[in-house]
């Protein structure tokens, strides 16, 4: 291990190392809450490399692009050094970089572009159209409802009855259309050459099938480490489990009490079941010690998990003493629960805790409307995750058309957005366009198409980008060209182009970052930024500000201060998340994360109302609450309760001992006696 630097390896403690110096046999690292995961992973990639693993036989699979970074930078940090793991990276990119490799042999195309979801609705939209499925008498399902229920049914690798039964049973009605529909749709994928993020899965899992491309796959790589093992879903354990079927070298890493994201089609079986799929049976390696949370709201997760129907048995622990017991906190309404947040948040700030190490969380974007507001009144600065993502935003989404349909002339929805952009071309014209479509791609469409009357320069000016994009490659001079093209349309298009154009000048810096237009385009949409101008949040004066974030959105960060709002039945769980024992369990995983990504502080907030804009039968436009079900009064002394009231600071009632009890009503009576 002379390469390694093993002051790196000093601190770690005994089931982290038992971890790292695994040998080759299939191991399952269940990591609490806290409890150094990333460390402990990337401290083993750095101790295969230095006894003799070659890392470009290392594939270390993630689900975010900046998971793999962060890991490959620890690594080397380690190894005191640089250190290239040519395939670390998400599912979806290995799945698109294998693809093509392996494409000359599955029967598709290298050349396929990848559309976003965004674009996929577009397609089963179009598709949807020309079908003529929703003409009957009653509701067809919308393109976004169809596209959801075909990305469930490929990801958890189900048919289409059992998806519609287990997800979408209002749709069920549907069933014998909705077939038709995928049919049409994959065949107009295929049609234009297009993928996917499902099929980039979904064609891998099919490749494994064949023992032959298994085999290839397998023996290309001596370890496959994969992070956060609860978050795969069917397809995603097929794939491991057909590469490694002996699960010789695989390590996989993760917690079943963070399993969050069904929505998505992860799957918590996949993890709790991984053991049993080898003979003999994978190890496993419990990381118990977290460094993250005080004992008293370790204490308090603790007692909150521990109630769960089926998990690992782990019980986490801290070596850091004191702190205070986690509030949970009775307000009177929303209002009260946006003001008792405020005044908690500054009075946290004047003891030094920055705005930055504070966060309110909440289980849906639209519940944390009220606290918002409250913060604007008291300019108090905020940036919420979970919005607007960059792909969305219809100016980035204009400029990545023109670079697919470039890069694939096929690409019908490329096509269709890019020709709206010319003045005088409205959809009928463009799609009357794109039917002369030949073997010179977009370029021989609108060389060959006469100028639309209104078109102006922009018709001219786009058969020339379009001429000079498709002589020899010439990247990243491809970006200035459709830059250039670009600019004056969007001028037109938008009050705010000026502010728009910096997204375009962001998408030009990355990427000249990128080797080709395939490997740009191909990794924007497998992994876009975050944001976009529209949704960057206000221009601070300080880089000071308060974080808002969805639980989902908030998984993986943490916070010395910490706020988890409507910790009430009804929204924890929520009222769509308490349909079966699987749902009710993954609500109850979904407070455990919310409540250990505190450091110091924790506020469980329970309003005792909501405000509903619906007409009540007894003319009351509010809706009572009651204390959410996971918080049952067996494990309350683990919490410090409280009550608040506007006006009544951050104190609360209960701190200061019993109240006088008064006759309120009887006086009301006697008033006028």
């Amino acid at each position: 291990m002379s390469r390694i630097n093993n002051a790196a390896f000093d601190d770690l403690n005994a089931e982290q190392r038992a971890a790292v110096e695994h040998g080759l046999e299939p191991l399952l690292v269940i990591a609490g809450a806290g409890s150094g995961k990333t460390k402990t992973l990337s401290c083993r990639v750095a101790h295969l490399v230095a006894n003799g693993a070659d890392p470009s036989r290392i594939l270390l699979l993630t689900f975010s692009r900046r998971a793999a970074s962060e890991m490959i930078a620890r690594v080397g940090k380690v190894m005191a050094g640089d250190v290239r793991i040519p395939w670390a990276g998400t599912f979806h990119a290995i799945g698109a970089r294998l693809l093509r490799e392996l494409a000359p042999v599955i029967g598709i195309d290298p050349d396929f572009t990848i559309h976003d979801r965004s674009d996929s609705a577009d397609l089963m939209g179009m598709v949807r159209q020309e079908l003529g499925v929703a003409t009957g008498a009653k509701r067809f399902p919308m393109k976004g409802t169809c596209l959801a229920i075909y990305s469930r049914v490929v990801n958890a690798d189900e048919s289409v009855a059992d998806a519609l039964a287990a997800a979408f049973p209002w749709c069920r009605e549907w069933e014998a259309e909705l077939k038709r529909l995928f049919a049409a749709y994959v065949e107009a994928k295929q049609k234009q050459n297009v993928l996917d993020y499902d099929d980039l899965l979904w064609l891998w899992a099919e490749a494994m099938n064949e023992p032959a491309l298994a085999q290839e796959v397998d023996a290309r790589f001596d370890h496959v480490l994969v992070d956060e093992y609860q978050d795969t879903n069917k397809l995603q354990a097929r794939i491991l489990l057909a590469m490694k079927p002996d699960g010789r070298g695989v390590t996989v890493v993760g917690d079943d009490a963070q399993s969050i994201y069904s929505f998505r089609a992860a799957d918590v079986r996949n993890i709790l079941e991984f053991p049993k799929a080898f003979t003999p049976a994978a190890r496993l390696v419990t990381l118990e010690q977290n460094y993250r949370s005080t004992a008293p709201i370790l204490a308090a997760s603790n007692a909150v998990i521990d109630l769960a129907q089926e998990r690992f048995t782990k019980n986490l622990r801290t070596t850091r003493s004191g702190g205070a017991a986690p509030k949970l906190v009775s307000v009177r309404d929303e209002a009260g629960q946006a003001a008792y947040v405020a005044e908690c948040v500054l009075e946290a700030r004047e003891r030094g805790v920055a705005l930055t190490q504070q966060a309110i969380l909440f289980r849906a974007a639209d519940f944390s409307a009220p606290v918002e507001l409250e913060l604007a009144k008291r300019d108090i600065p905020f940036v919420k995750f979970g919005g607007l993502k960059f792909l969305e935003a219809a100016h980035v989404k204009d400029f990545l058309s023109v670079l697919r349909w470039a890069q694939n002339g096929g690409d019908r929805i490329a096509g269709f957005r890019t020709l709206q952009l010319v003045p005088g071309v409205g959809p009928a014209r463009a799609a009357r366009i794109l039917d002369a479509m030949d073997e010179n791609g977009a370029y021989g469409i609108v060389r060959n198409t006469a100028p639309p009357a209104g078109a102006g320069e922009a018709w001219e000016a786009l058969k020339d980008m379009l001429g000079a994009m498709a002589k020899a490659p010439a990247w990243p001079s491809d970006l200035d060209l459709a830059a250039r093209w670009y600019a004056p349309l969007m001028n037109e298009r938008y009050d705010d182009a000026r502010v728009r154009m910096g997204d375009i000048e962001q998408m030009q810096r990355i990427g000249s970052t990128f080797a080709s237009r395939t490997s740009f385009l191909t990794d924007l949409t497998l992994d876009p930024p975050n944001s976009t101008s529209d949704e960057s949040g206000p221009a601070f004066k300080d880089d000071d500000y308060l974080i808002l974030s969805t639980i989902h959105s908030a998984k993986g960060q943490e916070w010395k201060n910490v706020f988890v709002l409507n910790v009430v039945d009804g929204c924890m769980p929520s009222d769509l998340g308490a349909g079966s024992s699987a749902e009710l369990e993954e609500e109850r995983r979904l407070l455990y994360v919310a409540m250990t990504r505190a450091k110091d502080e924790l506020h469980i907030i329970t309003p005792q109302r909501f405000y509903h804009t619906q007409q009540q039968r007894n003319g009351d436009k509010h809706v009572y609450a009651i204390r959410s079900r996971f918080l049952p009064s067996s494990i309350l002394p683990k919490f410090e309760e409280t009550s608040w009231a506007a006006g009544e600071g951050v104190g609360d009632f209960a701190s200061r001992g019993p109240l006088p009890k008064i006759d309120l009503a009887a006086k009301a009576r006697s008033r006028f006696s």
